[in-house]
């Protein structure tokens, strides 16, 4: 079982067992969630995938903690997504099961290959969720879930090292990145530079992805966590519920067609709860007495 910071450091609310992660406190209000499986370029195992579920279920409950930051161990990969290894042999065992599925019921056929919903560990929900990728190559990119880029997909901040590549290699397997990746990928870099990524197998660099605003670029692989760790207590400084609501306007924003529609979902899910709630008025009388505001853990 992977190393987790003492659970007592967590308070009253210790987190799920992990197997392919470690978990510690850099900061305030932050936790760090380092992907521990160096030797299999940080890919997700199946078991990953549940163990991620129950993690950003516990993360989101922590009433002390608010935001995320998710990286790799070691310098070799981020993360390689979904484990292809294990992929290939769970295909093997579900052919096998087709052919058979005559003979026998499809009781103790293999798992689907990935959750619908792509790599459960590399998806935080309600809480602020910074990547840190750093890699001499990256063999995918925070482009596409299902693929390391699935972190960086999701996530609503990316520091990426200045070494770090990104690509979709997808197709080159034989498969295709599911699980939104491919929205993703269009809806961030456009219709034309999405498809010669995953279509033609284009390598960018960080500093390519830094042109076009799609991550912060770290001065260099040694201070990259500590430029992440740094970027997730400005965000851990401001009102807890004024982040959740916020992050939950960006996000609609960029997931539903309409803007109008977007600003309407937020503003029908969140505006009320958030006027009403104590952070507000914490952050208005610490701004006319011009002190720091002391949040307290959102109710929201």
């Amino acid at each position: 079982m992977a190393t987790t910071a003492p659970a007592g450091v967590f308070g009253s609310h210790p987190p799920p067992p992990l197997t392919v992660a470690t978990l510690t406190l850099p900061a305030p209000h932050v936790l760090l969630v380092t992907i521990t499986r160096e030797r299999n370029m940080n890919s997700i195992p199946l078991r990953g995938h549940t163990e991620g579920a129950a993690l950003w279920d516990w993360f989101d409950e922590h009433p002390d903690l608010r935001v995320a930051v998710l990286t790799g161990q070691g310098k070799r990969s981020f993360s390689a997504g979904a484990d292809l290894i294990e992929q290939g042999q769970l295909a093997v065992k579900r052919a096998a099961a087709a052919a058979a599925a005559a003979e026998r019921s499809a009781e103790g056929a293999p798992p689907p290959l990935l959750p619908a919903q792509g790599p459960l560990l590399l998806q935080c929900r309600a809480a602020s969720l910074v990547s840190a990728v750093g890699a001499a190559r990256s063999p995918s990119s925070p482009l596409s879930t299902g693929t390391p880029s699935a972190a960086a997909s999701r996530s609503d901040l990316v520091v990426a090292s200045p070494t770090a590549t990104f690509g979709l290699p997808e197709a080159k397997r034989g498969l295709f990145a599911a699980a939104g990746g491919l929205s993703r990928a269009v809806r961030t870099l456009g219709m034309q530079m999405a498809s010669e990524i995953a279509l033609a197998g284009r390598v960018l660099s960080a500093a390519d992805l830094h042109r076009l605003g799609f991550l912060r670029l770290a001065a260099s692989q040694d201070s990259l966590l500590d430029e992440a760790v740094e970027l997730a207590k400005q965000i851990a400084d401001m009102s807890p519920d004024a982040v959740i609501v916020t992050r939950a306007g960006l996000r609609d924003a960029w997931e539903f067609a309409s803007i109008e529609r977007a600003a309407q979902i937020t503003e029908e899910t969140w505006g009320k709860k958030l006027m009403q709630g104590e952070n507000l008025r914490i952050g208005l009388e610490a701004f006319a007495t011009k002190q720091k505001p002391n949040w307290i853990p959102s109710k929201l």
